[in-house]
């Protein structure tokens, strides 16, 4: 009789199991993000198209060739250079170690204009620099290659960041300049300190030009965020590596101009302004590329021959990751689509979430 009473409170302890099951595998699983190839190209033997002027081009350099793609997989433009090139999604320029008065071209193959000074060329996407000789100064340009101002300094340049309002510059004696593009005026001299031997290895400025982050110094190697307040930049955040880094590295504002991430002998900090935390990633390689969508960072790292994408999301979190190898390998963007170029040949492939 005990075990007949006690039947209905099992199959009632059964039915409430069952439901409790039936409702945890209906939850809908966890979204992951998919890399799915749209198309690839070779560019050792491309069929050059001409497309409208005003379509989007993308830039690409590998080994000794520089040129431009659209997000269909058209070649619009490819040169072969001998010495030294560079180039961005607007402007390429092909030139020696003696460049004088370069030749620069947009990204439809037509001349844009002459960088009127010695020097090395660079493009920091529309913006034109030219780094004069001896590594300590430099010149923004015009659009057309003019002069816009120039500062003349005596100490080697060792990192440097520009945006549509502001050039910021660091220095191996630990300063950091940061100077008004409209007027060439310096707006901020600063140098973080707390290294034995003062450095500036890698650096950014905010759109804004409110924050400058920055990695210094050996012996005490840290990255450091300061922001502006008046003339003088206060130091909000820093951290001291257990180990130093003994070449340049990358340091990063996001899109979101909130985040910033930078490379360190760990691996890979993102900190965020608002938030005040720090995420680690665990990304043993050196971080060469960085490039954004609207809500995905992409990385390219690289060891040897070895190159690693790593795809990080909005929450800092890293989502995945895929390795070749190669001689060259860069990434680019555009919309939601990843575009990988390996030696020869340039891959799309589009990221979703499913």
């Amino acid at each position: 009789m005990k075990n007949k009473k006690g039947i209905p409170f099992f199959l009632l302890f059964a039915v409430l199991i069952t439901i409790v099951y039936i409702a945890l595998a209906a939850k809908p699983l966890t979204e992951e993000f998919q890399f799915t190839p749209i198309w690839k190209i070779n560019i050792s033997a491309p069929i050059t198209q001409t497309v409208e002027k005003d379509k989007k081009k993308l830039a690409f350099h590998l080994g000794q060739s520089v040129g431009y793609f659209t997000e269909d997989g058209e070649i619009t433009l490819l040169k072969s250079f001998p010495a030294k090139a560079d180039i961005s999604d607007y402007y390429f320029a092909i030139y020696n170690s003696g460049a004088k008065n370069t030749e620069f071209f947009n990204n439809n193959g037509e001349i844009a204009g002459y960088i009127k000074a010695e020097g090395f060329p660079y493009f920091a996407e529309q913006i034109i620099y030219v780094f004069l000789p001896g590594g300590c100064s430099f010149s923004k340009c015009t659009q057309t290659g003019d002069i816009q101002w120039t500062y003349e300094g005596t100490i080697p340049i060792t990192a440097f960041a520009a945006n549509d309002n502001h050039t910021a510059a660091g220095f191996a004696d630990g300063t950091i300049k940061v100077i008004n593009n409209a007027d060439g005026q310096t707006e901020v001299n600063f140098a973080p300190g707390g290294s034995d031997y003062p450095v500036i290895l890698g650096l950014d400025i905010s759109s804004d030009g409110k924050y400058v982050a920055s990695i210094s110094g050996h012996k005490k190697q840290r990255f450091v965020l300061s922001r502006r307040e008046g003339n003088q930049q206060k130091i909000i955040y820093h951290k001291f590596f257990e180990n130093d880094l003994p070449y340049r590295t990358i340091v990063r504002f996001c899109k979101d101009s909130r985040r910033i991430l930078y490379n360190f002998p760990q691996g890979l900090d993102i900190y965020d302004i608002e938030d005040k935390k720090s995420k680690f990633i665990g990304i043993k390689d050196k971080i060469i590329s960085v490039k954004e969508t609207d809500d995905m960072i992409f990385l390219l790292s690289k060891e040897k021959k070895k190159y690693t994408v790593s795809l990080v999301d909005s929450t800092n979190t890293l989502e995945g990751s895929f390795s070749f190898t190669a001689e060259s390998a860069f990434i680019n963007t555009y919309d939601n689509n990843l575009y990988v170029g390996r030696d020869n040949s340039i891959s799309r492939i589009k990221v979703s979430k499913e």
